[in-house]
């Protein structure tokens, strides 16, 4: 059971195909912005995943280190920007952490929601989603080690300019091919569609990216959190 998995590296990569970073970096299936700049994930060689596997091979508790959207772009005030960055709404306290599909769920409208009011680009979702306990303390500590060294490119721009924040839909598309739980390890795999929503009814196109999502737990007592995320 094997199939190619998106990892950590200072490459571009596959997360939100549209343009929000520089440089004409990024992969075709798309990294935080699509249209350039650094990412941290390199691109698959199969097709993107639709729903019909197969799913990555599991790893190691705590060692996987695909990235998830948000790392994208370095941290930096963004002119213009001004008051707290929304996020997501739903925190991990809000959803049964026994229940692997809610807690992955949380996760993924945490890392793919950015607010351009505010963040200085996708970066900034993930170091939320870190600060806000959806993921395994080691995931959490490599966003938060990661430097990306491009900046937001011509589509974060214009979502900028209309002030716009992601609306999160993530949807479950499994098949036979996910690996079975086990009570320390879960697989699920989503299609995230994230929309940019802004000011004056401005609406954007919507991404949809497939993503699978490894959980993790110490024990079978403990919650359930996000330990890896590849996107196909």
């Amino acid at each position: 059971m094997t199939s190619p998995r998106t990892r950590i590296s200072a490459v571009a990569a596959t997360v939100l195909t549209l343009g929000l970073l520089a440089g004409g970096c990024g992969s075709g299936d798309g990294d935080g912005g699509g249209g350039g700049g650094e990412d941290v994930r390199t691109a698959p060689s199969a097709p993107p995943a639709t729903g019909t596997g197969p799913y990555p091979t599991p790893t190691p508790t705590g060692t996987a280190s695909a990235a998830p959207p948000g790392t994208d772009a370095p941290t930096r005030p963004r002119p213009g920007g001004t008051g707290e960055a929304r996020g997501s709404t739903v925190r991990p306290e809000d959803v049964d952490p026994a229940d692997a599909d809610k807690v992955g769920e949380g996760a993924l409208t945490a890392l793919w929601t950015y607010d351009t009011a505010a963040d200085s680009g996708p970066h900034d979702a993930g170091l939320r989603a870190a600060d806000a306990g959806w993921l395994t303390e080691a995931y959490a500590d490599r966003l938060r080690a990661h430097q990306p060294q491009s900046v937001p490119g011509a589509q974060w721009q214009e979502w900028a300019e209309h002030g716009a924040r992601t609306a999160v839909v993530p949807e479950k598309t499994e098949d036979a091919a996910k690996p079975p739980d086990s009570e320390t390890e879960a697989w699920r795999q989503w299609t995230v569609t994230a929309t940019p929503e802004g000011r004056e009814g401005w609406k954007g196109e919507p991404v949809v990216s497939a993503v699978y999502v490894q959980l993790t737990r110490a024990t079978a007592d403990e919650p359930w959190r996000v330990a890896d995320v590849t996107v196909r």
